[in-house]
Protein backbone atom coordinates (compact mmCIF):
# COMPACT_ATOMS: atom_id res chain seq x y z
CA UNK A 1 0.00 0.00 0.00
CA UNK A 2 1.24 3.33 -0.74
CA UNK A 3 2.45 5.85 1.47
CA UNK A 4 -0.99 8.37 2.22
CA UNK A 5 -0.67 11.89 0.83
CA UNK A 6 -1.51 13.32 3.89
CA UNK A 7 -1.16 11.90 7.59
CA UNK A 8 -4.14 12.66 9.36
CA UNK A 9 -6.76 10.44 10.85
CA UNK A 10 -9.97 10.12 9.97
CA UNK A 11 -12.23 12.55 11.80
CA UNK A 12 -15.98 11.25 12.53
CA UNK A 13 -18.23 14.67 13.40
CA UNK A 14 -21.76 15.57 13.08
CA UNK A 15 -22.68 18.71 10.79
CA UNK A 16 -25.92 20.76 10.14
CA UNK A 17 -25.70 20.00 6.60
CA UNK A 18 -27.64 16.86 5.59
CA UNK A 19 -26.71 14.36 2.95
CA UNK A 20 -28.53 15.01 -0.06
CA UNK A 21 -29.36 11.40 -0.67
CA UNK A 22 -30.06 10.21 3.04
CA UNK A 23 -30.57 13.00 5.25
CA UNK A 24 -27.75 12.13 7.68
CA UNK A 25 -25.80 14.37 9.64
CA UNK A 26 -23.03 12.09 10.71
CA UNK A 27 -19.90 12.55 7.83
CA UNK A 28 -16.07 11.52 7.99
CA UNK A 29 -13.69 13.48 6.73
CA UNK A 30 -11.00 11.55 4.61
CA UNK A 31 -7.63 13.30 4.91
CA UNK A 32 -5.70 11.15 2.47
CA UNK A 33 -8.59 11.96 -0.14
CA UNK A 34 -9.32 15.60 0.68
CA UNK A 35 -13.37 13.96 0.92
CA UNK A 36 -15.99 14.60 3.22
CA UNK A 37 -17.86 11.12 3.27
CA UNK A 38 -21.44 10.38 4.62
CA UNK A 39 -21.02 8.13 6.66
CA UNK A 40 -24.48 6.26 6.21
CA UNK A 41 -24.68 6.03 2.49
CA UNK A 42 -21.05 7.24 1.18
CA UNK A 43 -22.15 10.03 -0.56
CA UNK A 44 -19.16 12.43 -1.26
CA UNK A 45 -20.24 15.36 -0.14
CA UNK A 46 -17.05 17.63 -0.33
CA UNK A 47 -14.04 16.72 -2.49
CA UNK A 48 -11.88 19.62 -1.58
CA UNK A 49 -10.98 19.73 1.88
CA UNK A 50 -7.67 21.54 2.50
CA UNK A 51 -5.13 20.47 5.50
CA UNK A 52 -4.28 23.20 7.75
CA UNK A 53 -1.78 20.98 9.74
CA UNK A 54 1.63 22.46 10.16
CA UNK A 55 4.38 20.97 7.75
CA UNK A 56 7.93 21.11 9.34
CA UNK A 57 11.38 20.64 7.44
CA UNK A 58 14.52 20.44 8.38
CA UNK A 59 17.84 22.82 7.11
CA UNK A 60 19.05 19.37 5.66
CA UNK A 61 17.93 17.89 2.08
CA UNK A 62 18.78 13.96 3.14
CA UNK A 63 16.67 14.28 6.43
CA UNK A 64 12.98 15.33 7.22
CA UNK A 65 10.87 15.30 9.98
CA UNK A 66 8.21 14.57 7.70
CA UNK A 67 7.23 11.32 6.18
CA UNK A 68 6.33 12.84 3.21
CA UNK A 69 8.10 15.70 1.54
CA UNK A 70 6.22 15.92 -1.40
CA UNK A 71 4.45 19.26 -0.58
CA UNK A 72 7.39 21.29 0.50
CA UNK A 73 11.47 21.20 0.47
CA UNK A 74 14.30 22.07 2.30
CA UNK A 75 14.88 25.21 4.52
CA UNK A 76 17.06 27.79 2.94
CA UNK A 77 20.66 26.75 2.80
CA UNK A 78 23.11 28.99 2.72
CA UNK A 79 25.63 26.14 1.00
CA UNK A 80 23.30 26.48 -2.04
CA UNK A 81 24.04 29.14 -4.17
CA UNK A 82 20.55 29.74 -4.84
CA UNK A 83 19.97 29.46 -1.66
CA UNK A 84 17.50 26.33 -2.61
CA UNK A 85 14.83 28.49 -4.08
CA UNK A 86 15.44 27.90 -7.40
CA UNK A 87 12.24 26.06 -9.79
CA UNK A 88 13.25 23.90 -12.86
CA UNK A 89 11.58 22.44 -15.81
CA UNK A 90 11.25 18.82 -16.26
CA UNK A 91 9.32 16.35 -17.18
CA UNK A 92 7.77 14.79 -19.96
CA UNK A 93 3.92 14.73 -19.66
CA UNK A 94 1.33 17.46 -19.64
CA UNK A 95 -0.66 18.23 -16.45
CA UNK A 96 -3.21 15.38 -17.19
CA UNK A 97 -0.47 12.86 -17.34
CA UNK A 98 -0.19 12.20 -20.96
CA UNK A 99 2.92 11.86 -23.15
CA UNK A 100 3.62 15.46 -24.16
CA UNK A 101 4.21 15.94 -28.28
CA UNK A 102 7.73 15.58 -29.92
CA UNK A 103 7.58 19.27 -31.12
CA UNK A 104 6.66 20.19 -27.59
CA UNK A 105 9.37 18.46 -26.19
CA UNK A 106 11.70 19.75 -28.35
CA UNK A 107 10.50 23.16 -27.19
CA UNK A 108 10.69 22.13 -23.24
CA UNK A 109 14.33 21.47 -24.06
CA UNK A 110 15.38 25.09 -25.53
CA UNK A 111 13.06 26.53 -22.52
CA UNK A 112 15.69 24.16 -19.99
CA UNK A 113 18.47 25.41 -21.99
CA UNK A 114 17.80 29.11 -21.07
CA UNK A 115 16.18 28.43 -18.00
CA UNK A 116 19.83 26.99 -16.77
CA UNK A 117 21.87 29.75 -18.27
CA UNK A 118 19.80 32.46 -17.01
CA UNK A 119 20.42 31.04 -13.42
CA UNK A 120 23.99 31.34 -13.66
CA UNK A 121 24.15 34.61 -15.66
CA UNK A 122 25.33 37.22 -13.42
CA UNK A 123 28.88 36.89 -12.08
CA UNK A 124 27.55 36.95 -8.28
CA UNK A 125 25.72 33.76 -9.39
CA UNK A 126 28.57 31.81 -11.11
CA UNK A 127 31.00 33.05 -8.25
CA UNK A 128 28.77 31.37 -5.94
CA UNK A 129 28.20 28.40 -7.89
CA UNK A 130 31.89 27.95 -7.95
CA UNK A 131 32.21 29.24 -4.41
CA UNK A 132 29.30 26.43 -2.82
CA UNK A 133 30.93 23.40 -5.06
CA UNK A 134 34.67 23.91 -3.68
CA UNK A 135 32.60 24.42 -0.15
CA UNK A 136 31.21 21.35 -0.62
CA UNK A 137 34.35 19.41 -1.63
CA UNK A 138 36.26 20.92 1.28
CA UNK A 139 33.55 20.23 4.31
CA UNK A 140 33.40 16.42 2.84
CA UNK A 141 37.20 16.09 2.68
CA UNK A 142 37.70 17.37 6.61
CA UNK A 143 34.34 15.55 7.56
CA UNK A 144 32.89 18.49 9.09
CA UNK A 145 29.43 18.73 10.14
CA UNK A 146 26.57 20.49 8.21
CA UNK A 147 26.28 23.98 10.71
CA UNK A 148 30.33 24.65 9.96
CA UNK A 149 29.52 24.34 6.50
CA UNK A 150 26.43 26.81 6.63
CA UNK A 151 27.94 29.18 8.70
CA UNK A 152 31.14 28.65 6.05
CA UNK A 153 28.54 29.86 3.22
CA UNK A 154 27.34 32.86 5.05
CA UNK A 155 30.71 34.16 6.00
CA UNK A 156 31.68 33.96 2.30
CA UNK A 157 28.69 35.56 1.09
CA UNK A 158 29.17 38.55 3.65
CA UNK A 159 32.71 38.58 1.86
CA UNK A 160 31.16 38.25 -1.60
CA UNK A 161 28.57 41.43 -0.69
CA UNK A 162 31.49 43.63 0.66
CA UNK A 163 33.32 43.00 -3.00
CA UNK A 164 36.04 41.86 -1.31
CA UNK A 165 36.74 38.90 -3.73
CA UNK A 166 37.51 41.26 -6.67
CA UNK A 167 40.77 40.52 -8.11
CA UNK A 168 41.45 37.78 -5.57
CA UNK A 169 41.29 34.07 -5.56
CA UNK A 170 37.88 32.12 -4.54
CA UNK A 171 39.05 28.88 -3.27
CA UNK A 172 41.20 31.00 -0.69
CA UNK A 173 38.03 32.88 0.44
CA UNK A 174 36.26 29.09 0.73
CA UNK A 175 39.13 27.71 2.32
CA UNK A 176 39.54 30.91 5.11
CA UNK A 177 35.91 31.42 5.39
CA UNK A 178 35.57 27.26 6.52
CA UNK A 179 38.44 28.10 8.90
CA UNK A 180 36.88 30.79 10.14
CA UNK A 181 33.50 28.80 10.87
CA UNK A 182 35.40 26.44 12.59
CA UNK A 183 36.79 28.94 14.89
CA UNK A 184 33.23 30.65 15.61
CA UNK A 185 31.70 27.14 16.52
CA UNK A 186 34.89 25.77 18.07
CA UNK A 187 35.55 23.08 16.04
CA UNK A 188 38.97 21.46 16.37
CA UNK A 189 40.68 21.89 12.78
CA UNK A 190 43.41 23.96 12.48
CA UNK A 191 44.49 26.06 9.40
CA UNK A 192 47.33 23.73 7.98
CA UNK A 193 44.64 20.67 7.81
CA UNK A 194 42.32 22.97 5.82
CA UNK A 195 45.14 24.40 4.03
CA UNK A 196 46.10 20.93 2.72
CA UNK A 197 42.72 19.99 1.30
CA UNK A 198 42.66 23.05 -0.28
CA UNK A 199 43.84 24.33 -3.36
CA UNK A 200 45.91 27.41 -2.36
CA UNK A 201 48.96 27.14 -0.25
CA UNK A 202 49.19 28.49 3.56
CA UNK A 203 50.46 31.95 3.04
CA UNK A 204 47.57 32.98 1.02
CA UNK A 205 44.53 31.69 2.86
CA UNK A 206 46.28 32.51 6.10
CA UNK A 207 46.34 36.51 4.92
CA UNK A 208 42.88 36.12 3.46
CA UNK A 209 41.38 34.97 7.02
CA UNK A 210 43.15 37.53 8.70
CA UNK A 211 41.60 39.89 5.97
CA UNK A 212 38.31 38.44 6.66
CA UNK A 213 38.26 38.76 10.32
CA UNK A 214 39.29 42.29 10.44
CA UNK A 215 37.01 43.43 7.44
CA UNK A 216 33.59 41.52 9.04
CA UNK A 217 35.32 41.74 12.41
CA UNK A 218 34.55 38.89 13.73
CA UNK A 219 35.68 37.88 17.16
CA UNK A 220 36.18 33.88 17.79
CA UNK A 221 37.10 32.19 20.43
CA UNK A 222 40.07 31.01 21.85
CA UNK A 223 41.09 27.76 21.21
CA UNK A 224 40.81 25.61 24.06
CA UNK A 225 43.76 23.37 24.29
CA UNK A 226 41.87 20.42 26.02
CA UNK A 227 40.05 19.79 22.75
CA UNK A 228 42.60 18.61 20.78
CA UNK A 229 43.62 15.91 23.45
CA UNK A 230 40.79 13.55 22.56
CA UNK A 231 42.44 13.35 18.77
CA UNK A 232 46.06 13.32 19.68
CA UNK A 233 45.89 10.56 22.15
CA UNK A 234 43.66 8.52 19.63
CA UNK A 235 46.25 9.43 17.54
CA UNK A 236 49.16 7.44 19.84
CA UNK A 237 47.32 5.09 21.41
CA UNK A 238 47.30 6.18 24.95
CA UNK A 239 45.44 5.04 27.73
CA UNK A 240 41.98 6.70 28.72
CA UNK A 241 42.88 7.39 32.49
CA UNK A 242 46.02 8.99 30.79
CA UNK A 243 43.93 11.32 28.50
CA UNK A 244 41.72 12.35 31.59
CA UNK A 245 44.73 13.36 33.46
CA UNK A 246 45.89 15.60 30.44
CA UNK A 247 42.06 17.02 30.46
CA UNK A 248 42.30 17.96 34.10
CA UNK A 249 46.03 19.40 33.47
CA UNK A 250 45.16 22.19 31.48
CA UNK A 251 41.60 23.13 33.32
CA UNK A 252 43.79 23.74 36.34
CA UNK A 253 46.67 25.61 34.55
CA UNK A 254 44.11 27.78 32.85
CA UNK A 255 42.44 28.63 36.43
CA UNK A 256 45.36 30.47 37.00
CA UNK A 257 45.63 31.95 33.35
CA UNK A 258 48.96 30.61 32.67
CA UNK A 259 48.19 29.53 29.43
CA UNK A 260 47.00 32.87 27.76
CA UNK A 261 48.05 33.52 24.64
CA UNK A 262 50.02 29.81 23.67
CA UNK A 263 49.48 27.89 21.03
CA UNK A 264 46.87 25.06 21.94
CA UNK A 265 48.47 22.20 20.01
CA UNK A 266 51.56 22.63 22.20
CA UNK A 267 50.08 23.20 25.10
CA UNK A 268 47.77 19.70 24.39
CA UNK A 269 51.22 18.16 23.58
CA UNK A 270 52.98 19.21 26.78
CA UNK A 271 49.71 18.75 28.93
CA UNK A 272 49.40 14.93 27.36
CA UNK A 273 53.57 13.96 27.67
CA UNK A 274 53.35 15.57 31.26
CA UNK A 275 50.10 13.10 32.17
CA UNK A 276 51.78 10.61 30.40
CA UNK A 277 55.06 10.95 32.97
CA UNK A 278 52.95 11.07 35.69
CA UNK A 279 50.90 7.98 34.63
CA UNK A 280 54.24 6.24 33.71
CA UNK A 281 53.19 5.87 29.96
CA UNK A 282 56.54 5.66 27.88
CA UNK A 283 56.26 7.88 25.25
CA UNK A 284 58.84 9.75 23.10
CA UNK A 285 58.27 13.49 23.08
CA UNK A 286 59.26 13.49 19.08
CA UNK A 287 56.06 11.21 18.62
CA UNK A 288 53.94 13.74 20.02
CA UNK A 289 55.49 16.75 18.51
CA UNK A 290 54.45 15.01 15.41
CA UNK A 291 51.01 14.33 16.10
CA UNK A 292 50.35 17.37 17.22
CA UNK A 293 51.66 19.33 14.21
CA UNK A 294 54.42 21.25 16.23
CA UNK A 295 58.08 21.30 17.19
CA UNK A 296 59.82 19.30 20.05
CA UNK A 297 61.11 22.49 20.70
CA UNK A 298 57.54 24.29 21.66
CA UNK A 299 56.50 21.31 23.31
CA UNK A 300 59.58 21.12 25.92
CA UNK A 301 58.69 24.94 26.19
CA UNK A 302 55.11 24.28 27.27
CA UNK A 303 55.87 21.34 29.14
CA UNK A 304 58.30 23.33 31.54
CA UNK A 305 55.36 26.86 31.54
CA UNK A 306 52.96 23.47 32.65
CA UNK A 307 55.30 22.52 35.09
CA UNK A 308 55.38 25.73 36.89
CA UNK A 309 51.54 26.82 36.28
CA UNK A 310 51.09 23.39 38.54
CA UNK A 311 54.26 23.24 40.75
CA UNK A 312 55.09 19.74 40.00
CA UNK A 313 58.59 19.66 40.73
CA UNK A 314 60.77 17.24 38.93
CA UNK A 315 63.15 17.77 35.65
Amino acid sequence: MSQPFLTEPLTVEATRDKCPLCESTDKVTDFMNGEEICIKCGCVLNDVVLSRREESFTSSRTESYSTDTRRHGSGILNSIYDKGLSTIITGDRDAYGAPISRETMSDMRRFQKHDNRSKVNESTSRNLSIAMAELDRLSSALSLPQSVKEEAAHIYRKTLKRDMIRGRSIDSFVAASLYAACRMLNIPRPLRTVVFESKRDHQEVSMTYRLIVNELGLRPPLDDPAKYIPKLASKLSVNRKTERLAVSLIQKAQEGQELMGKDPRGVSAAALYLACELENEKIVQRHIAKAAGTTEVTLRNRYRGLKHALNIGGK
